[in-house]
């Protein structure tokens, strides 16, 4: 995120893989906001079956890939762990992080957003608005949108917004992050869905141009073993 790129990639405040399957379709309740139904549309029920997961974080502009760290979160264990240019490192997330763990903390906040964001919007304190109808900024598709804002204090990155498109099937096709200074804007699709034991994951993200590619590889979801 050092510049509009870059910037956007860091911009959130912040093994077992099955055939793509059909969207089941989400029980609604009247008490159920739209953020929660895009959120149980990806899955987010299964995982809390979910004890590990890892995957690849993979940015790419123009022919060269500018960054690429695999992570393993274990999720029972807490433990964190990042493998960056044969670098190893990990930490226990915790309400106290030193200084080292921060950096990679922050790393990880950023990464783990783009890949779950659908249940980053469960997860986190974002203001997320009632959705309306719109015309999504890469397709020129009509499509439903709420924006989520988060706080203008704490986090990594406080007061970023994201205007967020997504289908009747209630996936994301495309969304915008706008930067709280209002000085960065950028646009990105989700695309290449695959599903992950019951988990849909988002696999690519590129903007209008198609000189700039942020994609997941080596996805692995381990689910706790029944008793």
């Amino acid at each position: 995120m050092k510049k509009i790129l870059y910037s956007m990639i860091l911009g959130i405040a912040l093994v077992s893989c099955k055939n793509d399957q059909k969207n089941e379709p989400v029980v609604e309740d009247a008490n159920t906001k739209e953020y929660q139904k895009i959120a149980e549309a990806n899955g987010f029920k299964e995982f809390d079956d979910v004890e590990k997961i890892g995957f690849t974080f993979n940015v790419k502009v123009g022919d060269s890939v500018r960054s690429k760290r695999h992570w393993v979160w274990n999720r029972k264990a807490g433990k964190i762990s990042l493998t960056e240019n044969d670098s190893v490192s990990s930490y226990v997330k915790k309400d106290s992080l030193g200084d080292s763990e921060k950096s990679i903390d922050s790393k990880f906040i950023n990464d783990s957003y783009w890949l779950l964001f659908p249940f980053q919007m469960e997860w986190s304190n974002a203001k997320i608005s009632d959705p309306k109808e719109a015309t999504a900024p890469i397709s020129g598709d009509q499509m439903k949108m709420l924006t989520v804002s988060f706080p203008s204090e704490g986090g990594y990155t406080p007061g970023d917004s994201y205007d967020i498109y997504y289908d009747d099937d209630l996936m994301i096709q495309e969304w915008v992050y706008k930067s709280a200074d209002g000085g960065r804007e950028m646009a990105t699709t989700w695309e290449d869905y695959k599903n992950y034991d019951g988990i849909k994951i988002a696999r690519s993200h590129k903007n209008k141009e198609g000189n700039f590619e942020l994609f997941f590889t080596d996805i692995e979801v381990t689910k706790n073993k029944s008793e």
